[in-house]
């Protein structure tokens, strides 16, 4: 009934952007300085490198640029052409900028990406335009001399006006049509900018999404943000934000009819993140915060949001210390909303609780699966650095500049000190497993979950579940391991048909970053299994060690030299000894790096700290030697989980909607693994 009357009202209250939005075919700007598209919307040349056993892409889906509020009064001045050029490799530079309009600094991913998204918050885009462009009606309004003179307080005040109030500023006009009009033209570049950097020729080098930020949130600071990824150029004429829809709920509703069923060939996904940032929310009713999921609700928001954020710049989302699993104690904020960074006197300060976590909410959905007949929690696990700096896939430790964002900025000049708050990290990457690297494949296997998230460095992991794989499969029939895996079971992502008294069978490879001639990988220290599953109505978790942890290694915090041995790959067939077929359950699985030095170590190794004699530390690099710095770390992959549901498909309880397909050309597959 609830979710009922909010559809209702979502309709009313989003109608100006739902009226509008058409099928827009994006041709590329001359200002974007592009080749023109060959042909209509998503029209291109096959891939020379398809491989139906598909292949890992590599990529960042969480980025902002100059046209983010945030990302704008901290002095980027990235625009989205520039993120798709640094993304592809070219260097880019970054503030302080000099009175002339140099940069200050200059930065380089060591390896291109595969894709990207620029994924720039849509509250205030015309706002943002208006206040920085002369001769725009608003320009000279109080709000925006505030933003161009003080504009680390109008990063306050203009977002707490986008998340807590349904109006926007004054400076907007009549129903904010000021604002909206100057929102078009951004999210125009936007488009454009993407259109541009698509790769559509044989060689698909590089796929760009076109996509934004939902920036929810609820009290002060509770995070419900969401990134918005679509599938192609057909998109809606503006994004839908939080002044259209303030619940997730909302959200959906919106796309759904704007654009799923308002526009030929668009698609969408909404990924969650930041769930340690949320006050325990992230994971409750995206129909009424704070109130209980229903059936209808559960299904929705699997078919919505199948993947979800597990790590970036600001935390791990996985799990939390405090338990038996000691690998929880990583990149763990010290609060559990924003509104406790910013403003702890009003709030106070926690550390993000279970409830918060990626883990909780897997097994909760086991729970709710059985109880309401779809499981709301069936995400696929990925990472991204949320940088706003407009700089994709820069989570090289060594060097880390910071990102901004909810973090320290570098407007006025170089930080003074760490170059980023303690807590905060270089973010990690998204990882998918796709035949090629076009939109439609990178899409059609997030949608199936087929993906993995890292820490920011780039391992190889493979990871499937069946009843039928040989216990050799890791020996000398590895080469056939992706056949094998695909035609006897379902990757990463995926869910086992009925168990029929067998206990499943997961075979899990991984091979180390192979890093570059000048940054070298890191070998791996060990694999995980990480599993879940419910036993007489209460979650229960295990983590197992399946392969490696057999060698020793450490790292001289005074040189971040790594010693010891490792592993350059794992493979291992692990059957699960303590399996239930009556029991609904989960397993992905964890790879672990060797140790190695953290971001904020590097830095205080350079500054020349000396923890050991504490009157010669400077004042600004006190916090290398305070009780929260961290500065050994064990970088890490997630897999996606793969589910088992001892109701059949279509049965009362079982998770039939939120099923995926996994199949793949096998005949096509077993022919090139005999090659």
């Amino acid at each position: 009934m609830q979710e009922g009357r909010e559809r209702r009202s979502i309709a009313s209250r989003a109608h100006r952007i739902a009226a509008g939005l058409a099928f827009v075919a994006i041709a590329t700007s001359a200002a974007s300085g592009a080749e023109p598209a060959p042909g209509p919307p998503e029209a291109r040349l096959p891939c020379a490198g398809r491989d139906p056993e598909r292949r890992p892409f590599f990529g960042d889906l969480h980025v902002h640029t100059a046209f983010s509020q945030d990302a704008s009064t901290q002095g980027t001045r990235t625009l989205p052409t520039d993120a798709y050029r640094f993304a592809r490799g070219e260097p880019l530079g970054i503030q302080p900028f000099d009175a002339d309009g140099h940069a200050q600094r200059t930065v380089r991913i060591d390896r291109p990406l595969d894709f990207a998204a620029v994924t720039d918050h849509a509250e205030q885009f015309g706002e943002v335009r208006i206040c920085n462009t002369p001769g725009l009606a608003g320009h000279d309004s109080w709000v925006c001399r505030l933003y161009r003179t003080w504009p680390r307080v109008a990063f306050f005040w203009m977002n707490w006006v986008a998340t807590s109030s349904e109006t926007r500023h004054g400076f907007c006009g009549e129903d904010g049509e000021r604002c909206l009009a100057s929102a078009h033209g951004v999210w125009a570049e936007i488009r454009a900018a993407a259109e541009g950097a698509y790769d559509r020729t044989a060689a698909c080098r590089f796929t760009s999404f076109v996509g934004y930020e939902w920036t929810a949130s609820e009290g002060v600071g509770k995070n419900l943000h969401r990134n918005v990824v679509f599938r192609s150029a057909a998109v809606p004429e503006l994004p839908v934000s939080v002044f259209e829809a303030r619940t997730a709920s909302a959200l959906w509703d919106a796309l759904q009819t704007g654009c799923v069923e308002g526009i030929d060939g668009c698609d969408f996904l909404a990924i969650p993140h930041n769930s340690n940032l949320s006050g325990e929310l992230m994971f409750q009713s995206a129909v009424e915060v704070g109130g209980p999921i229903g059936p209808e609700e559960a299904a929705r928001r699997s078919r919505f949001e199948p993947l979800i954020e597990v790590m970036q710049h600001k935390g791990d989302s996985e799990c939390v210390p405090g338990g038996a699993d000691e690998l929880c104690a990583f990149e763990t904020l010290p609060y559990d909303r924003f509104g406790a960074k910013f403003a702890p006197w009003i709030v106070g300060v926690k550390p993000p609780g279970h409830t918060t976590t990626v883990r909780f909410a897997l097994g909760e959905g086991l729970r709710l699966g059985q109880r309401l007949g779809a499981n709301p929690f069936r995400f696929g696990l990925l990472a991204s650095t949320d940088t706003h700096l407009g700089t994709p896939g820069l989570t090289a430790e060594a060097g880390h500049p910071g990102h901004g964002g909810a973090a320290r900025g570098a407007a006025e000049g170089l930080p003074q000190g760490l170059a980023d708050d303690l807590e905060m990290s270089p973010g990690g990457l998204a990882v998918v497993w796709a035949e090629e690297n076009t939109r439609a494949s990178l899409f059609d296997a997030m949608r199936r979950r087929e993906v993995y998230g890292t820490s920011g460095t780039r391992p190889v992991v493979r990871f499937f579940g069946g009843f039928d794989y040989d216990a050799a499969l890791c020996g000398a029939d590895a080469a056939s391991l992706p056949a094998e895996g695909y035609a006897n079971g379902v990757p990463m992502g995926g869910q086992l048909d009925a168990a029929q008294g067998r206990a499943p069978r997961f075979v899990v490879s991984a091979r180390m970053d192979p890093g570059t001639d000048t940054a070298p990988g890191t070998p791996l220290e060990r694999v995980q299994i990480v599993k879940g599953w419910l036993e007489d109505g209460q979650v229960r978790e295990r983590v197992i060690d399946v392969a490696g942890g057999d060698r020793e290694a450490s790292v001289d915090l005074a040189t971040c030299e790594p010693h010891g041995e490792g592993h350059a790959s794992l493979c291992t067939v692990w059957e699960d000894p303590d399996f239930d077929p009556a029991s609904p359950a989960f397993w992905y699985a964890r790879v672990v790096e060797n140790p190695t030095c953290r971001w904020s170590q590097y830095a205080c190794n350079a500054a020349g700290v000396d923890c050991a004699r504490p009157d010669s530390v400077p004042e600004a690099f006190a916090d290398c030697c305070s009780e929260s710095h961290r500065p050994v770390q064990r970088e890490r992959a997630w897999t996606s989980p793969i589910w088992f549901d001892p109701d059949p498909p279509g049965s009362p309880g079982s998770d039939a909607l939120t099923r995926e397909p996994n199949a793949i050309d096998l005949e096509a597959a077993t022919s090139s693994a005999a090659r």
